[in-house]
């Protein structure tokens, strides 16, 4: 079997195949073979960009660059793909055998991943042929959206923790296997320190980080004897104290230290449950005075940025956060409204003058102004105007092969993200909405462009 073309392709973990080129809209393969019957073959430009900011939220973080440039590397139609297509009855045969030869041979420009992004800002452009760039719109929006809803959540958290460790903990409530993935990956580049999903460790090289269960307690017949045997196989493990009572596993951690002596390797209890700021104060006061200085203490049990940021508004001695079901469901702002848009066919701008949706014709730039160190507003304007600040689309894939900016690895794309975070004006680092909302503005010659687009008369011929 040849390999361009091979009948099957390997699904993923859960069964998942998201790199099949039928993860796509049926409307997508419609359009794309009207515009063959049509023998329209010009070259589309696509820009993905959300229309607007979900409520309690000052930014987004982009993400999920990196799974589009895989998917459009490596994009086919295999044998056995086509001939579900076939069955289908809605497809030609010479649609069928376009698509046995379909490859992505079109260029992308993006912000790098980690980059701060507003509403209304391009993101990633796609510009291709008309049919590749149509047919990879369903996978590039859907990366692009969950990668970047994760990451701004994620964003939030580690901002909310002031530099304390926060943890991803959310596998086993992600809306699925590869949700999870994305998530940790997400997390990870956002700052967090490390997830306890052990394949995205393997995938992604994220540190994985893990405690015990209530389980492991349960099975022991005393809650002291699993501290030791854990203890003894884990040396510097991090001890569940809660299955009973909390400060009672505290003390119970403080008895193994008195057996132990010298062998004691114990480096953090973990709280999971009731008044987590009340405990971690008497939690902290025990060890203290038990002389376990150097043991710290770790919180998890239904956290978010809000319930973190509480915790420290009362001073709360906590050394590190498990972030779980919360911060992989992105459960205050699970989605971003955003589009994949034409903005130009045949080198003709196109443009949408829908209520509350209208789209600036033709490619775009964005330029980003700094003023000590910290951004100072944004222009959205055409992409062959010169505007002060720093352009933040750039290319990163050429005639459907990956350019040098388009190979950042995920550790340099965790430093974009540290920098644009410690970038964002001040009062846009809160948990609620700023006094004045980020500043950007459309320029002046792109407005001048809709304006004279709006004016010409539509052609119904």
């Amino acid at each position: 079997m040849c390999p361009t073309d091979p009948a099957t392709r390997p699904a993923g973990p859960g069964g998942d195949a998201s790199g099949s080129a039928l993860f796509t809209d049926l409307y997508e393969l419609t359009m794309a073979q009207a515009y063959a019957a049509e023998g329209m073959a010009g070259r589309a430009a696509f820009e993905v960009y959300f229309r607007k900011l979900p409520a309690r939220r000052n930014f987004a973080l982009a993400a999920g660059l990196a799974p589009v440039l895989d998917f459009l590397e490596s994009v086919r139609f295999t044998a056995d793909e086509r001939e579900y297509l076939r069955r289908d009855g809605r497809f030609s045969e010479a649609f069928l055998d376009r698509l046995s030869a379909f490859r992505f041979t079109g260029d992308v420009e993006a912000v790098p991943e980690g980059t701060v992004v507003f509403a209304g800002e391009p993101i990633l452009r796609v510009e291709a042929p008309i049919i590749e760039a149509q047919l990879v719109e369903t996978f590039v929006l859907n990366q692009i959206h969950v990668g970047t809803v994760a990451a701004s959540k994620a964003a939030r958290v580690v901002l909310a923790a002031a530099g304390r460790r926060v943890v991803d903990f959310g596998a086993r409530r992600a809306h699925g296997v590869e949700a999870a993935l994305i998530v940790a990956r997400a997390a990870w580049l956002a700052g967090a320190d490390g997830t306890s999903n052990v394949l995205a460790g393997l995938r992604y090289g994220i540190p994985t980080y893990g405690t015990m269960a209530h389980s492991y307690i349960q099975a022991h017949a005393a809650e002291t004897e699993a501290f030791e045997r854990f203890a003894a196989l884990y040396p510097g493990s991090t001890l569940l104290v809660d299955t009973y009572d909390s400060l009672e596993g505290v003390r119970g951690v403080i008895d193994l230290k008195r057996r132990l002596g010298d062998g004691f390797r114990v480096r953090a209890v973990r709280l999971d449950s009731g008044d987590l700021a009340a405990l971690a104060h008497q939690t902290r006061r025990l060890l203290d005075e038990a002389g376990l200085t150097e043991v710290g203490i770790f919180a998890s049990s239904a956290l978010d940025e809000y319930a973190i940021a509480e915790l420290i508004r009362r001073e709360a001695p906590i050394d590190g956060f498990g972030v779980g079901t919360r911060l992989a469901v992105a459960e205050d702002a699970p989605d971003l409204d955003m589009a994949y848009k034409l903005v130009e066919y045949d080198g003709r701008p196109t443009y949408k003058l829908s209520s509350g949706k209208v789209l600036y014709p033709g490619r775009k730039q964005v330029w980003r102004r700094t003023r000590e160190g910290r951004m100072a507003g944004d222009v959205i304007g055409r992409a062959g105007e010169i505007q002060p600040g720093e352009p933040l689309l750039r290319p990163v894939m050429s005639a459907g092969e990956r350019l040098p900016a388009g190979r950042a690895s995920l550790a340099e794309a965790r430093e974009t993200a540290r920098r644009s975070l410690a970038a964002l004006p001040e009062a846009l680092r809160g948990l609620e909405p700023a006094p004045e909302p980020y500043e950007v503005r459309v320029s002046e010659e792109l407005r001048a462009c809709l304006a004279a687009l709006s004016r010409a008369p539509i052609s119904n011929a």
